[in-house]
């Protein structure tokens, strides 16, 4: 019986050397070419993928804290006084946590989001907080600020008030708003 050879050569098993002129593959120069070429595409491309997450999350603080500022807007039209609470409120809207109760089971629910995100508590990328503008009461005027979970060298922490100024914690920085 004659079968037709589909070009693959096999090795005698005779324990003499294979015939390896016609098997194909990769050299160790090619392989090593390869990784390199990688490597130097994935050093350019990796800090610019995290430049990226770190604008998202910056987006997403900006737009807590704007949700926040009309939150509290109408809770100032239906109360004549906005509410502050700290970055440290707990539970699914905080809850303002009571000095001297560890337990914290004698705190104000608070009908905001003190988190940004969508996700569940602990998972937003700032914590916010609200707190009345400085030399001034509640009645008046709320400073809003979001507190970065991770380091944001270049924004810190951002910063509204309902009067209307934009901050945030670095000075001089440009990326903040």
């Amino acid at each position: 019986m004659n079968i037709p050879s589909s070009g693959l050569r096999c090795a005698a098993s005779s324990g003499s050397s294979p015939d390896r002129s016609g098997l194909r593959g990769f050299t160790l120069i090619e392989l090593m070419i390869t990784v390199a070429i990688v490597a130097l595409l994935a050093s350019i491309a990796y800090p610019a993928y995290l430049d990226s997450v770190l604008k998202g999350r910056r987006a997403e603080g900006r737009s807590a804290l704007l949700n926040l500022l009309q939150q509290q807007e109408r809770f100032y039209t239906q109360t004549g006084s906005y509410m502050s609470f700290a970055q440290e409120a707990t539970g699914p809207n905080g809850t303002i946590r009571i000095a001297g109760d560890p337990s914290n089971t004698g705190g104000q629910t608070i009908p905001f989001k003190t988190q940004s995100g969508d996700g569940g508590l602990g998972t937003g990328a700032y914590q916010l907080s609200a707190a009345a503008c400085t030399g001034v009461t509640l009645n008046e005027c709320i400073s809003l600020s979001a507190v970065p979970r991770r380091a944001d060298a270049a924004a810190g922490t951002l910063t509204v008030t309902s009067a209307g100024a934009k901050s945030c914690s670095v000075s001089g920085s440009k990326v903040c708003w």
